[in-house]
């Protein structure tokens, strides 16, 4: 059984380590609010950022938006479609989550080369211009969901985010293998 504060761990996070929202939250549903989801992510990235410094933080965030990617994708999606079906079904489930609304604008399926958009993004759209990226869950989030679909190794960019002025978050995404 996976253990949360357990520094000897063997098992690894699972999907199942969610665990029933249906009967946990009868009353209250499975839903909240983005600044509630906000709330959780950038108090977590502050006391990373003073703990372990803000590169460290990026990383840490990221490896968990990977992972989170992986189990997203072993479990929501369908793995065995074809590249098309396949983004169009992720179109389709990160509108209906709410995460935001993703678009294909390029594609090189010889070097498994892309550019991603994502409108109304769940860690940005809204925040204050800051000159900086923010999305760095999301680039892992990406990569993890192209790790689990293609088996091969991802890395998501992102080269545009709402935090630095634009409207759009956008990704670079690249096969490393």
């Amino acid at each position: 059984m996976y253990k949360f504060k357990d520094d000897q761990q063997n098992e690894a996070f699972t999907w199942e380590c969610l665990g029933n929202i249906g009967s946990g939250r009868a009353n209250l549903g499975a839903d909240m609010p983005v600044i509630v989801y906000r709330l959780f992510q950038f108090t977590l990235r502050e006391v990373l950022n003073r703990e372990y410094g803000c590169r460290q933080a990026s990383d840490l965030i990221r490896a968990a938006g990977k992972l989170a990617g992986r189990e997203f994708c072993k479990n929501i999606m369908d793995t065995s479609l074809e590249f098309d079906s396949f983004i169009a079904q992720l179109q389709k489930k990160l509108a209906e989550l709410k995460i935001g609304i993703l678009r294909l604008e390029s594609a090189d399926m010889e070097k498994l080369e892309f550019i991603l958009t994502v409108e109304e993004d769940l860690d940005c759209s809204g925040l204050p211009i800051t000159e900086e990226s923010v999305c760095d869950y999301d680039e892992g989030f990406i990569a993890g969901i192209l790790n689990e679909y293609t088996g091969k190794q991802f890395t998501a960019k992102e080269i545009d985010c709402w935090a630095t002025g634009d409207r759009t978050c956008r990704f670079h995404v690249t096969c490393n293998d």
